[in-house]
């Protein structure tokens, strides 16, 4: 399985997508986009030599279902997905994509329902959110042998080291600064 580790530049808008290309990370999480940009867009990251997690969720024109994956996986092929819906990785899964399965914390009731979710459809990872949270970060590596992302509200070093030493084996952030 493919090792995603380190800070993960996570591109919400197309003018920060260079950026993330002359970065000096290997992967990069594209958050939003429109279905009619996926071509270009992979064949532009190949070019330099980056992996791309598509967050399918947020894809514009594409319907997050099993001909949506499929059109991902044989036109696209981007080197994985990120989704909150375990079905959508689950068949991602199937189309031997890397899976990333997102999760919003809001209470210890989503935290239960979220991991049981997980557990379910085995993502290759779970990404955690917000990923100011070390101690749930704790909480969550000590239940799962799933590795841990932590995204969403990491402002500064200091939050991306409290992540990676609660767990994580990685941080996600759209905090070009970070990157």
């Amino acid at each position: 399985m493919t090792t995603l580790h380190g800070v993960i530049p996570a591109v919400r808008k197309m003018k920060d997508f260079e950026k993330a290309l002359q970065s000096s990370h290997e992967w990069i999480v594209l958050l939003e986009t429109r279905l009619g940009q996926l071509k270009g867009i992979m064949e532009y990251t190949k070019r330099y030599k980056k992996k791309i997690l598509l967050h399918i969720d947020l894809i514009q024109g594409l319907k997050a279902d099993e001909y949506g994956i499929e059109f991902l996986a044989h036109d696209i092929r981007p080197d994985g997905i990120v989704s909150t819906r375990g079905s959508v990785v689950e068949l991602a899964k199937k189309k031997y994509l890397l899976a990333v399965q997102r999760l919003f914390l809001l209470d210890s009731l989503s935290l239960e329902n979220n991991l049981r979710q997980g557990n379910r459809f085995r993502a290759d990872y779970i990404e955690v959110l917000p990923g100011k949270l070390p101690e749930v970060i704790e909480g969550i590596h000590a239940q799962t042998d799933i590795p841990i992302i932590a995204g969403g509200l990491l402002t500064s070093e200091t939050d991306i080291d409290d992540a990676l030493d609660a767990g994580a084996i990685a941080v996600s952030t759209s905090a070009t600064e970070l990157w």
